[in-house]
């Protein structure tokens, strides 16, 4: 744990939730769940858990138009490209929509731009499949904003189609039909669908609405790529996810059956977290590292031998994309360590020479997370251009800064909480100060990372029915999450250690309820925890089957010291950051969190002599009135005085062994806090 996240904690009504689950039969902790997400009606709950299958497709605006336009170019034999997308989403969009039209006869091809090209519609591109004889080209999960490709494709001679689901601008590309459920003028109800969720109601359309026996011909990919483009699994996108995943555990794709296989998935575990980071990574590594072909011609393979050679080389692409990441988070690492300061910004921005494209959005995301705060992942490239991608949470707007810095971009796109840009490479450090200058205009205070539990369990409340109950929420992912609790202060009977000290299941007493908690990728020595102590977890549950027997589980999302506030730690964070950017006016200020001798001998002395995490001596000194700013200075005082080293990617510290007495008095730190005071 490198930092201590907010908790957000529901409190939903118990009589609500003990009405909703009589008259629907659902477990009383299912219900509570339900009620605490804004669902406390049995209508509602009825429509979230068991959605209706999807609505008419041609309610949605131009639906017509483009199954008329296809119909014509089937029935008069011309040529159709499906324009597809290099991720997930548009790799199982094209292979849908190519399979449909081949089986009703149609001349069709595909066209994929590398990642290379960049995102979406090229004249090149359009060029090369005007060339092929082409008279109809259908985008899907892109289009719409390709507004001077679709006048060159007029100009050309071809017909276009539009099918998207991305945020249309203030003009619409010209075309014979643009399908897209954002269009201001699209009446559909349901607008959260992802591309290839937007082909199956394209392909039920020309099927004269038969949605039902589209589901069962494209289900199992048209649920991998909605869990994969990360919208809503809510309303219509439940319905295809729910399906699909009972699809697969059953597929007659032997691509991707052997893909699965590949996984080390096993039927029973097909669910969507394994679909997401199982399923889809592979899938996205074919456009990442190689070509998005190689995923397409997986998913449509017909030979068993040629399924499994293609999934093992998607196999061995993601252990290139994993390694690339880490790669790259460890050049972060020593960029840190050399350069504290570099932690200081409000926004996080890191960059190198040649990072590969295809992952330093991924590796945005883990910075993002694993500290807290927004950040920018920019590479450095030989023609004198810098790209890069960004990742932020809560109300910090990665569009808007972007946008703040237009000035200095060559180009950019995004939304609230992603984007991707390219700058002249001599302009990144000029761009990096106007991203800082944004933030501290727009956010005096930065957002805080946080996690959200459905409520504080209790102890009777952990039991197999209680438990089985939730699984009716279930598919779980984008805005539906997996139920969370809080468990306040149980006790920790014991600590072992798994698969090597990779892992730590942890035996937590709590109340008179004792129950395993799993914490995945987190060694044994890497813990604050100790036995006998009283921890607050959250966690979620689920139910261990073996052998015809049930029992409770659980896996800790994030954990704290019993009794430790959080409005302080945060608070106190928030302080330390202002303090390393020089931001602090206040004399009183620099006289709180300045540290005496006896604050300073008494951080040293309980250093010891094995590595401490900085978190876990906080939780232990806070009694003492040692504040987190106030520790994080002491810790930055010894670093200067050379007697520890501090890892600040982990937030780690070890003692140094010194000779003789080390004099306070030379250290540059303390001098300026008693200047300041």
């Amino acid at each position: 744990m490198f930092f201590m996240k907010k908790w957000i904690v529901r409190n939903p009504d118990i009589n609500t939730a003990r009405s909703l689950s009589q008259a629907g039969g659902l477990s009383e902790l299912c219900s509570q769940v339900l009620v605490s997400r804004g669902i406390s009606d049995i209508n509602e709950a009825a429509a979230f858990i068991n959605p209706d299958i999807p609505e008419n497709p041609f309610i949605m605006k131009d639906m017509l138009e483009a199954v008329e336009a296809i119909n014509s170019a089937v029935d008069s034999e011309s040529k159709i490209c499906v324009f597809g997308d290099y991720d997930c989403d548009g790799i199982v969009s094209t292979v849908m929509l190519v399979s449909y039209l081949e089986c009703i006869g149609a001349d069709v091809s595909y066209y994929i731009p590398e990642r290379s090209e960049g995102y979406g519609m090229n004249e090149n591109a359009v060029r090369k499949i005007a060339d092929n004889g082409t008279d109809l080209i259908i985008t899907v999960d892109n289009g719409i904003s390709a507004i001077p490709e679709a006048e060159l494709i007029a100009e050309l001679g071809m017909k276009l189609i539009v099918t998207d689901h991305h945020q249309p601008g203030e003009n619409l590309p010209r075309a014979a039909a643009v399908v897209n459920p954002h269009r201001s003028d699209c009446p559909s109800d349901f607008k959260e669908l992802c591309g290839a969720g937007v082909v199956l109601k394209l392909i039920s359309a020309i099927e004269g609405g038969d949605y039902e026996c589209i589901i069962e011909q494209f289900g199992d990919i048209a649920a991998i790529a909605t869990i994969g483009d990360v919208v809503s699994i809510k309303g219509e996108n439940r319905y295809i996810v729910r399906k699909g995943l009972e699809m697969l555990k059953n597929t007659e794709r032997l691509g991707l059956s052997a893909l699965i296989e590949k996984c080390g998935i096993k039927n029973d575990n097909i669910n969507s977290v394994s679909a997401a980071f199982m399923i889809v990574p592979r899938i996205n590594a074919s456009g990442r590292f190689a070509s998005p072909k190689l995923a397409v011609e997986l998913l449509m393979c017909e030979n068993d031998e040629q399924a499994g050679i293609i999934a093992d080389e998607l196999n061995t692409l993601n252990n290139q994309r994993k390694q690339a990441e880490n790669d790259i988070i460890a050049l972060i690492e020593k960029q840190i360590n050399e350069n504290p300061q570099l932690l200081s910004k409000r926004v996080l921005v890191f960059r190198g020479d040649n990072w590969h494209h295809g992952v330093i959005g991924i590796v945005a995301a883990r910075i993002n997370e694993h500290f807290g705060k927004p950040c920018f992942i920019i590479t450095d490239e030989a023609d004198g251009m810098s790209r890069g991608s960004a990742r932020s949470f809560g109300s910090f707007s990665v569009f808007k800064c972007l946008d703040f810095c237009s000035e200095l971009l060559v180009k950019f796109g995004g939304h609230m909480g992603a984007g991707g840009f390219s700058v002249k490479t001599s302009d990144v450090e000029a761009f990096d100060n106007k991203i800082q200058e944004y933030a501290g205009l727009y956010h005096d205070t930065m957002p805080v990372f946080s996690v959200s539990a459905d409520k504080v369990i209790m102890p009777d409340e952990i039991n197999t029915e209680n438990i089985r109950g939730l699984e009716v929420l279930e598919p779980f992912g984008e805005g539906n999450p997996e139920p969370l609790f809080i468990v306040n202060g149980a006790v920790v009977d014991n600590i072992i250690s798994l698969s090597n000290g990779l892992h730590t299941k942890l035996v937590l007493k709590y109340g008179n309820t004792v129950f395993e908690a799993l914490m995945f990728r987190t060694p044994p020595d890497t813990l604050s925890i100790r036995k006998g102590e009283r921890w607050n977890f959250i966690v979620s549950f689920e139910i261990n089957r073996y052998k015809g027997r049930e029992s409770v589980s659980a896996k800790v999302r994030d954990y704290r010291k019993y009794g430790i506030k959080q409005s302080k730690y945060i608070e106190s964070c928030d302080i330390y950051g202002r303090y390393l950017r020089n931001e602090i006016n206040d004399s009183s200020l620099y006289r709180e969190i300045c540290p005496s001798k006896a604050e300073l001998t008494l951080v040293y002395k309980y250093l010891g002599n094995s590595l401490q995490n900085t978190d876990s001596m906080y939780f232990n000194l806070e009694p003492n009135g040692i504040s987190l700013c106030k520790l994080k200075i002491c810790l930055d005082i010894f670093r200067e005085l050379g007697i520890v080293s501090l890892d600040l990617y982990n937030d780690t510290v070890r003692r140094i062994p010194v000779d003789g007495k080390v004099n306070l008095g030379n250290s540059e730190i303390l001098r300026r806090l008693n200047e300041s005071i």
